[in-house]
């Protein structure tokens, strides 16, 4: 959420970002309420100072005719205190229901438009490859070769599930393996951040495997429950299946103090991922592109506020590196405000090329959330100074399986049918180079 100062002192901005994230919220509204909340505290200040003052003459007073007089200021100024204080819950209610709706305020330099078609492409990477064949999109390539199975899956689960099997599951094991070394090994991060031109600490990122269900509570202060209609939910338990390892690596730190010196705090995470995709109805019907169940390696870092932003780029080079290593045509795309997430500042899209679609589609996203997310949840850091202040907080995908596995099967489709591993993942791959019907 954003700070109730921050909107008061900067009404016109936070104003114009609800209009361009497309949020409705009444900001005049709320800042009524917030000078009702805050004269209401004032009053509930002023009546337990006259509480306290008249708790200390009833100790204190030896005239039976004085103390009951401060008993009877004791029992109205009691009653008063009470009636204050349950209107001020009742406005809190409708406070924080608004407080909670505003959206980040995107940076200066975010495009600013309704939906995707005002999204900005900042550079295209790679050279799209030209087939002497016509090339075959991913579904026809997985079920020639026997590694796709969605027929099956849609049988024993349902729509939008699948079975990946043989040399697909090796090729995402080893797009794992991949991955892990390059962000865990910090001579790897220092030539990244350094080819970037970026001035950062090489901390490497912590593997961890967090929880794959998570309080509403917890969801929320995430600011990532809605829409719930996205979202499984297990009523028995209360519990929702997350929709990516932020949701449960970004809530690690909730109501903790971390140190200056610790910072940054980077994590990465390989976890299955769970979307009901109630929205995409008709779109990417065929395939494993847009699954109910996907797995996915997600990054999350706590920064120091002045870093977040390098922090970011160094993310989107990551991901750069990653995909440049895989030799896949890419596009580095900024979001504008209008299809950018609520809680984002600076929203930067990976794209790559899908010869069976000759289309770029989606497969990294980069979010920014400044200290939308800390403030919700109370991640605080403790300057070294002694000073404290909210910590900023990035989410990057690193990789989305199912739309790499399909970026790697059409772009190194082969003639015959068969597809070539990407000779970067050669070493995890048992000696297979090339990937052919068992």
């Amino acid at each position: 959420m954003l700070d109730i100062k921050y909107i008061r002192e900067n009404v016109e901005a936070v104003k114009k970002a609800v209009i361009n994230k497309k949020v409705e919220v009444d900001i005049d509204h709320l800042l009524s309420l917030d000078e009702k909340r805050r004269q209401l505290i004032s009053e509930a200040e002023i009546k337990r100072a006259e509480q306290n003052a008249a708790g200390e003459k009833i100790a204190t007073e030896h005239d039976a005719k004085v103390k009951t007089g401060a008993i009877e200021q004791m029992r109205t100024v009691k009653e008063a205190l009470k009636n204050l204080e349950q209107e001020l819950g009742l406005l809190l209610v409708e406070y924080n229901s608004l407080l909670n709706k505003i959206p980040n305020v995107p940076f200066d330099d975010v495009p600013v438009g309704k939906d995707e078609s005002a999204n900005v492409v900042r550079q295209q990477i790679g050279e799209i490859p030209q087939f002497d064949f016509k090339p075959k999109d991913h579904i026809e390539l997985g079920e020639a070769l026997d590694i796709i199975d969605t027929k099956t899956a849609a049988e024993v689960t349902g729509s939008r599930f699948v079975y990946l099997k043989g040399d697909l599951v090796l090729l995402q094991y080893a797009l794992q393996h991949y991955v892990m070394t390059v962000l865990t090994d910090r001579g790897i991060l220092k030539k990244i951040i350094s080819n970037a031109g970026l001035d950062l600490l090489d901390t490497p990122f912590i593997p961890v495997i967090p929880p794959l269900m998570i309080k509403p509570g917890t969801f929320s202060r995430m600011s990532r429950l809605e829409p719930k209609e996205e979202r499984y939910h297990i009523p028995s338990d209360d519990l929702y299946l997350i929709g990516s390892a932020e949701h449960t690596l970004g809530s690690m730190h909730m109501d903790q103090i971390l140190r200056e010196n610790d910072l940054p705090l980077r994590y990465v995470a390989l976890t299955a991922a769970f979307r009901r995709e109630a929205g995409s109805y008709g779109q990417d019907i065929r395939g494993i592109i847009r699954q109910h169940q996907f797995d996915k390696i997600e990054m999350e870092s706590f920064t120091l506020p002045e870093h977040s932003r390098a922090e970011q780029d160094f993310i989107v080079a990551i991901q750069a590196h990653i995909l440049q290593a895989l030799q896949i045509p890419y596009r580095i795309v900024d979001i504008c405000t209008g299809d950018m997430g609520g809680p984002d500042a600076r929203q930067i899209d990976m794209e790559c090329w899908l010869p069976g679609q000759q289309a770029y589609r989606e497969t990294h996203t980069s979010d920014l959330m400044t200290d939308y997310q800390s403030r919700r949840l109370n991640t605080r850091v403790r300057r070294n100074s002694g000073e404290l202040e909210f910590v900023h907080m990035n989410d990057a995908t690193a990789l989305a399986m199912g739309r790499i596995l399909v970026a790697i099967m059409e772009n190194y489709q082969q003639a015959d049918g068969n597809i070539a591993v990407p000779e970067v993942l050669h070493p995890y791959m048992l000696g297979r180079s090339v990937i052919t019907k068992n």
